[in-house]
């Protein structure tokens, strides 16, 4: 019986350190797996917003002021949304203001946002545009694509109503939250 509570005891012991072990082994694992989950920040060139203007409003009226004003917020606010979740650098667009300049509308140069983002040094670069089809009803794209291979990774919508800055950058935000950084 004594032999018996000895070996008991040890094979207790054994137990007991060989739970340790591997809880120690797990620990280190976990914590070297979420050092290996940290990801860098992605950069990004994100470049302004464009109106599209199918409604016929602006042909009929002219560029208006008021919009081209929201195009700028809502840029802005895509960028201060982007940086704020840790997930991307922002990298500033201004300083490839010429070649911007120069490619006109960037949703219809055929893939000069590549070779733009690719002169601003960013991995990834953003695109949008606000499409008008009337003054009520309203259309937000975002589209993200890898600068190295030009591939698109993303292209995101959403319908707003309402031609004010409270519901362009709604539906920025919207995208922002439940498309872009929720895909992550």
């Amino acid at each position: 019986m004594k032999y018996k509570a000895i070996g008991m005891r040890r094979t207790a012991s054994y137990l007991l350190t060989i739970s340790l072990l591997l809880a120690g082994f797990a620990f280190c694992v976990v914590a070297g797996a979420k050092a290996d989950d940290e990801v860098q920040p992605v950069k990004i060139a994100v470049l302004d917003f464009e109106l599209v203007d199918t409604s016929l409003e602006g042909a009929s009226h002219g560029v208006d002021e008021v919009e081209t004003q929201r195009l700028v917020l809502i840029s802005k606010l895509l960028r201060e949304l982007l940086a704020k979740s840790g997930e991307y650098a922002i990298v500033d667009p201004a300083l490839a203001e010429t070649q911007i300049a120069s490619a006109g509308l960037i949703h219809g140069c055929n893939g000069c946002d590549i070779s733009i983002a690719r002169a601003l040094d960013a991995d990834h670069v953003m695109t949008g545009t606000v499409q008008k089809v009337s003054t009520l009803i309203l259309g937000v794209e975002i589209t993200e694509r890898e600068v190295a291979t030009g591939k698109t990774l993303r292209v995101v919508n959403a319908q707003i109503r309402g031609n004010t800055d409270k519901s362009w950058s709604r539906g920025v935000r919207w995208l922002v939250r439940n498309r872009l950084l929720a895909a992550r």
